[in-house]
Parts: C-alpha cells; sequence; structure tokens
C-alpha cells in the first residue's frame, strides 16, 4: 500500500466491516472470518470500495480484454451434474461429437480473424480415444501456429488419465508437446464435499481438481481458477473455496486468474429439484467479485465474465475490484444452454468503449497478460 492510502480503509468501530478494514490497513491478510463478514455485510458500496483499492493498487488503472473464441467440440457427458444443461447422453437427438475432419474445418474459418486465443472444452465423452485429443492440439497448432490453445477442464483431463489409464502427468505433458499451452478454470464449482456431491455427483472430487493444477503448474503449464455460485451453497462454502485457492497459489503461483460463474438454472436439474429460479442479483455479482478480489491477495487478475453477469454489469464491476472483463468469444454453447441471454459475441470496439467509460485504460491481453495493445 502506498503512503497516503491508509485513509480509505477506516476502522470505524460502528461498522461490521471494522476488522477487515483494519487489517487491510496494516497489510494483514484476511481470513476465514473476515471472508464471512464481508460476504455477510450489506454494505456493498463499502466493499467495493476496499477492493477497487486493492485493483487500483495491484494493476494500476488498466482493464483488460482478449480476442478469443470458444470451441465445444463434444457436448456428450457421462457425469449427469444436476448444474449443467449442457451436457447430455451419447443416445440423446441433440448430442454431437466433432470430427477430426469437422475439427479442421472449424479451425481453418477461424484463421485470419485476431483471435489470439483458442479456448476449447467439452463433455466427458468416454467413447473418445486419448489420440483423439492429441490430434485436436496437432490441428490447432498447424493451422492457427500463432494463437494460445487454452483447453480443457481439470475435470476433461482426469477424465483422459482414467479413460487411457495414464497418469495425469503423462496427460499434461503428451498434451503440451502436442501443443496446448494452459488449462481452463472450469469444473471448480464448489470444493465443499457434501454441496459438490449434490451439484456434480461424480464428477472428478476437490481433491483431483488440486491434484491437476498442482502437477499443471509443477509442470510449467499456467492455468486459471473458478468458483460456480448461486445455487445451494452458504457463505461458508464460498470462503472455504476461495481460501483453498489461495493456498495452492501460495504453493506453487500458477494461476494466472480467477472468475467467478454464476449459477443459470434454466433447464437443469438442479434448479428442478431445489426450485431455485431465479438467477443472481447484480447485488450478489458484485459481492462475489469484490470480496475475491479482497481474499484473493496472490492472484493477480479478478475476471468479470460478461457473458454470465451482462456486459452493463461487468463494466460497473470494473469499479468492485475487477480488472478484466474477459474475451471476444464466439460460439459459446455452455452457458447458452443454460438459459444465458447474452449475445455470442462482443466486438472489439465494445470492450474499448465499456472500459474507457469507467475511467479505466483498455488493454488488449493474450492469455498469460502480456500486454498486446493499449488503448
Amino acid at each position: 500500500m502506498r503512503k497516503g492510502d491508509t485513509a480509505l480503509f477506516s476502522t470505524s468501530t460502528r461498522s461490521d466491516l471494522a476488522a477487515v478494514e483494519k487489517k487491510l490497513a496494516s497489510g494483514e491478510r484476511l481470513g476465514f472470518e473476515d471472508g464471512l463478514a464481508l460476504l455477510r455485510s450489506p454494505d456493498l458500496l463499502r466493499i467495493g470500495a476496499l477492493a477497487d483499492e486493492i485493483r487500483r493498487i495491484k494493476n494500476g488503472d488498466d482493464a483488460y480484454f482478449i480476442v478469443n473464441t470458444h470451441l465445444n467440440y463434444t457436448n456428450v457427458c457421462h457425469l449427469s451434474c444436476k448444474l449443467c444443461a449442457f451436457g447430455v447422453k451419447s443416445d440423446h437427438p441433440a448430442a454431437y461429437t466433432l470430427s477430426l475432419e469437422q475439427l479442421e474445418v472449424k479451425m481453418k474459418e477461424m484463421a485470419g480473424r485476431g483471435f489470439t486465443e483458442l479456448h476449447i472444452v467439452g463433455g466427458v465423452n468416454a467413447a473418445l480415444s486419448f489420440s483423439y485429443y492429441e490430434d485436436m492440439m496437432r490441428l490447432a497448432k498447424r493451422i492457427l501456429p500463432e494463437v494460445h490453445v487454452q483447453a480443457f477442464t481439470a475435470v476433461e483431463i482426469d477424465y483422459m488419465a482414467r479413460i487411457a489409464k495414464l497418469s495425469v502427468e503423462t496427460v499434461l505433458e503428451r498434451l503440451r508437446e502436442a501443443g496446448l499451452d494452459s488449462i481452463l478454470g472450469g469444473g471448480a464449482e464448489i470444493f465443499d464435499p457434501e454441496v459438490r456431491r449434490i451439484i456434480a455427483g461424480h464428477k472428478t472430487s476437490a481433491d483431483r481438481w488440486f491434484a491437476v493444477h498442482r502437477l499443471a503448474h509443477q509442470l510449467g503449464i499456467r492455468t486459471n481458477a473458478s468458483i460456480l455460485y448461486g445455487h445451494i451453497e452458504q457463505p461458508e462454502h464460498i470462503i472455504d473455496h476461495l481460501l483453498r485457492l489461495r493456498h495452492l497459489q501460495d504453493e506453487t503461483g500458477g494461476f494466472s486468474c480467477f472468475f467467478p460463474f454464476a449459477f443459470h438454472p434454466a433447464n437443469t436439474a438442479l434448479a428442478a429439484e431445489y426450485n431455485i429460479q431465479d438467477t443472481t442479483t447484480g447485488y450478489y455479482d458484485l459481492k462475489m467479485l469484490a470480496v475475491a478480489r479482497l481474499l484473493l491477495d496472490n492472484i493477480d487478475h479478478i475476471r468479470a465474465f460478461w457473458m454470465m453477469i451482462g456486459p452493463k454489469l461487468a463494466q460497473v464491476a470494473l469499479s468492485f475490484g475487477v480488472d478484466d472483463l474477459d474475451g471476444t468469444v464466439m460460439e459459446e454453447q455452455i452457458v447458452h444452454a443454460a438459459g444465458a441471454e447474452t449475445a455470442q459475441m462482443a466486438p472489439k470496439e465494445q470492450f474499448i468503449r465499456m472500459i474507457r467509460e469507467a475511467g479505466r485504460i483498455p488493454v488488449q491481453r493474450d492469455t498469460l497478460y502480456n500486454k498486446l495493445r493499449v488503448y
């Protein structure tokens, strides 16, 4: 913290955030009870101001975006997670799996369009051999040699290893050799075992999720981190989740950014079973982002995924600890399968305008947060 900044971190004893503010003023790390106090406090603007100051200290007035595109190679998934509206069984009328020939056509259509990142994610399809994933990476690198391939969640990688009867380390090494550059942060959901059992069934456990990311970090492969909130979780589950991520980041330093996914209930078994009818509120979305910024002191970037919360709220989030609005995206299917009504793609010019209106400096980045252009 710079000299003169301590005034922001007021220590009023009448505030339910007094203990948090006192720690921030002294540079002390926040703990579990501090996180609960933040999530339970109704003082959203105060929490936002605290998070925004941390954002400024870490990243100045830079606000990032990336020109990227998504590729969902299959929606066939045997996990049957109640939280998901995307995955279907192989005999479902809407089931699909792109062949390598179809992938090649799609990738050729992407060439020359200015994308710097190809984001690849799909279902857990037991019918696919490990060579399919390797060949997919090789195709991407042959057709899009300058594009960073950020692919697969820890859940997908875990199941690749199980199906191929290989170690996770071997899977990661072979994928990297074939062209994988970094790994997605999805599949984290909620780490609490009881909540995870309800919302995600027999999906990869929290321990296995961490094992995959730890191994990736040890191999020099950067990854992201996430959370899924707004369903049946309680505040203590969220804080536990964030602190577990912080602990691994202390150990490895391998997370590039953190982003929260707001649960979209439409077309999900979880919403039907637990009568979840509404999406999260803008109030809670902003609080989640701000609390993440305050607790995850060792992760440099907090990302607001505009496709989840809408571009207008994502723009407001730039004053609540956020320094990244994600990317242009194209052909995203997973969020929209759950009822998201946001556009399929946002042009680069929209990000520049949103960031400038918020009083920040638009910075086009690559996947690893190297600055490609400052506007």
